[in-house]
């Protein structure tokens, strides 16, 4: 379900799976005859460090400031080692039961309620090409739609260098999904949850960086990190062209597609202090894309998202460790070309996002994380209007709720088994609704309530 009034169709992806298999067949094949004394499998026989030195609660993706610098650094590091081939893949298992039925299907191929699916399956390039080069490319096959496509995608090169005296990393990357490139875990591409069900009910509005482009769009920023403390990064994203979204199975050849009308520009800045024990970032970052709508009138969509975002992570000697992740997204909407096109009532507005969440983790082990959301916004009758033959919707994007997890990492240790070979994390995660869609109550005029999308969420996420 796209949540824009554009058609964001990037999860409809098409049946032209051989194509992409050949991509990852020829990528997995070059690294592994040309690349032998470099490449490695995954991070962690990379570097040869345990998944926690780099992540928080040794699971992914959180962070931890050595985390951070690994991926400053082009993912580049490593133990010196040889003969190794950047390959890794991961499956996802998962069972969701909401509290009252869907009103239809969860999935093209659930029934509306009580699934337990394999959710995805992915094949990763990752990891240090060169010793300056390093890549994380991702290709998920989803078992709800039973269809393989390109996943997020981050090649990158960084360089160290002496700026006004002090030390500097600098670097370039190419990727296709605007935040994916961030260090912190208080973005769109990696806040929490870290992992969520694919079979409930979505938000009919969020800010476009929100993942409104991911996939779709491929973009080249360049970056820096000076004297450990200041980041900063600006590029330009671009829609890719039809052709290569189909072959790649972003979209099916039948999906519209709108299109950024020239470069679409991100930036981002943020300071970060690593204490050792502790450390703290502060930042603001952008985007601000313009939108042709498919077969639409010439007039475009203009967006403007503008964030702020702070997190804070204690490690002390990694036994407790604690960790909080914020933003705030606010987007400015001049929908001239929805408005043309008879799809909204007003042709300016905003959404706007807010995110919560902190987390513990004793001995990198078990965690408990708990977050909260809110999505507000412009009314407008058309955008987000009453559903067919009902007449009783509010108009409104609004959106509020909370999530609370807790999970289980066996593998995350030096010590563990099957490290670094083998990492697994089982977790239980419920999602309960004060707001949905703009009402607390009978938000659809069918009598849906927002907390009949309350969702138990059970899963078993492995990494190898």
């Amino acid at each position: 379900m796209s949540y824009f009034p554009f058609g964001l169709e990037a999860r409809h992806l098409a049946k032209r799976r051989s194509r992409l298999v050949w991509l990852l067949g020829t990528l997995s094949l070059w690294a592994a005859t040309t690349l032998p004394g470099h490449a490695v499998p995954s991070y962690a026989r990379q570097t040869g460090e345990e998944c926690g030195a780099c992540h928080i609660g040794g699971f992914g993706p959180q962070l931890t400031a050595h985390g951070l610098k690994f991926k400053l650094n082009a993912y580049a590091e490593s133990d010196g080692k040889s003969g190794h081939v950047p390959l890794s893949a991961m499956l996802v298992g998962s069972y969701t039961k909401t509290k009252k039925d869907q009103s239809g299907d969860a999935g093209p191929y659930q029934g509306p309620n009580d699934n337990a699916v394999v959710q995805e399956v992915s094949a990763f390039l990752a990891g240090g090409l060169t010793d300056h080069i390093g890549t994380f490319v991702q290709a998920t096959y989803s078992g709800i739609e039973r269809k393989l496509a390109l996943d997020n995608v981050d090649v990158r090169y960084a360089q160290p260098v002496q700026l006004a005296g002090e030390e500097a990393i600098v670097g370039i990357t190419f990727n296709n999904n605007p935040t994916v490139t961030d260090l912190f875990n208080s973005v769109p591409a990696w806040r929490f949850p870290y992992m969520a069900s694919d079979l409930t009910p979505g938000p009919i509005a969020s800010p476009v960086i929100d993942g409104g482009l991911e996939q779709q769009v491929g973009g080249v920023s360049v970056y820096g990190m000076w004297n450990d403390s200041i980041y900063a990064e600006v590029g330009g994203y671009h829609t890719f062209s039809r052709g290569f979204l189909e072959n790649m199975n972003v979209i099916a050849n039948d999906d519209p597609l709108d299109k950024t009308s020239g470069v679409s520009p991100y930036w981002r800045l943020t300071y970060f202090k690593d204490l050792h024990s502790q450390a703290w970032q502060v930042g603001v970052f952008g985007f601000d894309p313009n939108i042709q709508l498919d077969g639409g009138p010439s007039e475009k969509d203009r967006y403007r998202d503008y964030g702020i975002d702070a997190s804070y992570q204690f490690l002390g000697n990694r036994q407790h460790v604690f960790t909080v992740n914020t933003a705030y997204i606010y987007e400015s909407r001049h929908l001239d070309g929805t408005y043309a096109a008879g799809d909204a009532e007003n042709s300016s507005g905003h959404v706007n996002r807010v995110d919560l969440s902190g987390s513990y983790y004793y001995d990198r082990t078990l965690g408990l994380t708990a977050g909260v959301f809110n999505i507000g916004g412009s009314s407008d009758n058309v955008l987000y209007g009453p559903e067919p033959d009902s007449g009783s919707r509010n108009g409104k994007p609004d959106i509020s709720g909370y999530i609370l997890q807790a999970d289980f990492t066996p593998f995350g240790k030096e010590s563990s088994w099957g490290s670094p070979w083998a990492n697994l994390r089982a977790g239980l995660q419920y999602t309960g609704y004060t707001k949905f869609n703009g009402a607390s109550t009978n938000y659809d005029g069918y009598g849906r309530d927002a907390k009949d999308n309350n969702t138990v969420f059970a899963f078993i996420w492995t990494a190898f």
